[in-house]
Formats: C-alpha cells, structure tokens, sequence
C-alpha cells in the first residue's frame, strides 16, 4: 500500500524558514516525480515545486521561485520543501505526492498518490 507521510510543518514568524519532509512507502521511489502542493483555505490546490524521478530537474510555481527549494534522496524514499524568506500568504496545508514519470514537471494534473498534509502557519 502507498504511503506519503509529510512532516515539519508548524508555525513560524515572517521571514523565517521551514524545512518539510515527505517519507514515500509501498512504492518503486525513483519510477515517480513527486511534487509539493498546498492549499490554502478559501483557495484551490497548488503545485509549489516539482522534481523528476533523478532529481535533476526542478519545477518552482512564481509564487516560490528563488525563497523554496525542493529535493529528493532516492536512497531514502524521501523528499524535502526548504522554505526561506516565509511571507504572510504562503499559510497553507502542504502535500506531498507522487506522479508517473511523464510529461512537463509543471503540469499538476496526473498526481496519483497523496500525503495527509503538513499545517505551515505564518504569523508575528
């Protein structure tokens, strides 16, 4: 059975840093991109950041570019979300999930496997 369970999320001050990790089970880890998406209350989910099956390739949403960073370890069926400079609209739960290797990182659409959220709360 698939398994993504993130952790990491919690509450900091504007500015500041978060660092997410998305444990993958039940799974072939490397035959997926995974993705990092969140939702806000009130709005739709969004793809943050993407990373193909090798981790050579990355995908930043305008909204993250040059502030969140997205990896992966292979070795460990893990990936990670580092989040710099955190602004008051990036509150939001965060998800994990996987996709099969095909088609432009950017496209959000053909997730498949999905994590129960990590809360990211920003407030001074």
């Amino acid at each position: 059975q698939v398994q993504l369970v993130e952790s990491g999320g919690g509450l900091v001050q504007p500015g500041g840093s978060l660092t997410l990790s998305c444990a993958a089970s039940g799974l072939t880890f490397s035959d997926y991109r995974m993705g990092w998406f969140r939702q806000a209350p009130g709005k739709e989910r969004e793809l943050v950041t993407a990373i193909s099956w090798s981790g050579r390739t990355t995908y930043d949403a305008d909204s993250v570019k040059g502030r969140f960073a997205m990896s992966r370890d292979n070795a460990k069926n893990t990936v990670y979300l580092s989040m710099n400079s955190l602004k008051p609209d990036d509150p939001a739960v965060y998800y994990c999930a996987a996709a099969p290797n095909s088609g432009a990182l950017y496209y959000d659409r053909v997730y498949k496997y999905w994590g129960q959220g990590t809360q990211v709360t920003v407030s001074s």
